[in-house]
């Protein structure tokens, strides 16, 4: 497995020699640079998914798009290429996917996907980071990576939050939520989730918002990778929820 970087894109490649599964493009959420998805893009990675981490939409969407949609053309056509994003980036996903911006996306996966452009109230910086994660490990992480404090509790563009958006997405997705997000109530994306043609929603029991990188963490990483399978392998992918520990 190898990791690469070329104009702030990371990108953690399936070992040697196993066939490659997948291509996945991940969108950053607010604050965030590519390199906070490290544990994530390894472990996905691992599983033989190509995984490319971008430049946060929040900073610069131009960009964003532009990275993804490169990325998209340039991927295997002949295995799924799916759309992730995180807090900002699952919001921005789910708006390109919506209006038909997202031609060869597969599929879309959402984290902590905010419910409204609204921010939640801004917090101290130790409150920041209880609000994104309680892992240790992934604690220290943000910190090394350079998480901007406070860009969390900044407003997003409203015509990400058009009402029509989630009815418009015609691929599957794949929702997961901190069942204890302070920043995005679970109950307040439950509905969002609902309008969805094709949505399923996993909720994790305890985690705040940032649910790819907090304790249960494998957990996170094994439910997106049985989608990923369920995709390669067409699988009837309907609406459903459900929560795990």
């Amino acid at each position: 497995m190898t990791l690469a970087s070329e104009d702030a894109v990371l990108t953690w490649t399936e070992p040697d020699p196993i066939p490659l599964r997948g291509t996945l493009v991940l969108l950053p959420g607010r604050g965030e640079s590519a390199q906070v998805y490290e544990r994530f893009g390894r472990r996905l990675a691992a599983d033989a998914y190509r995984v490319h981490a971008i430049t946060a939409p929040a900073d610069d969407p131009a960009r964003a798009q532009e990275q993804l949609t490169s990325l998209l053309a340039a991927a295997d056509p002949e295995r799924p290429r799916i759309v992730a994003g995180s807090d900002a980036g699952a919001a921005f996903a789910a708006h390109l996917a919506a209006t038909r911006r997202l031609p060869r996306a597969s599929a879309l996966i959402l984290a902590g996907l905010p419910a409204t452009p609204r921010a939640a109230a801004g917090r101290d910086w130790d409150a920041e980071l209880d609000a994104r994660s309680f892992c240790p490990t992934h604690r220290g992480r943000i910190s090394e990576a350079g998480v901007r404090p406070g860009e969390l509790f900044t407003d997003l563009p409203g015509e990400w939050f058009d009402p029509d958006v989630p009815g418009e997405i015609t691929v599957p997705v794949l929702g997961v939520h901190g069942a204890d997000d302070p920043i995005s109530p679970l109950d307040d994306v439950r509905r969002w989730y609902a309008a969805v043609p094709r949505a399923d929603l996993v909720s994790i029991a305890g985690a705040p918002h940032d649910v790819l990188n907090d304790q249960t963490h494998r957990t996170v990483a094994a439910t997106v990778v049985l989608f990923l399978e369920r995709l390669r392998n067409g699988a009837l992918l309907a609406r459903t929820e459900r929560t795990y520990q």
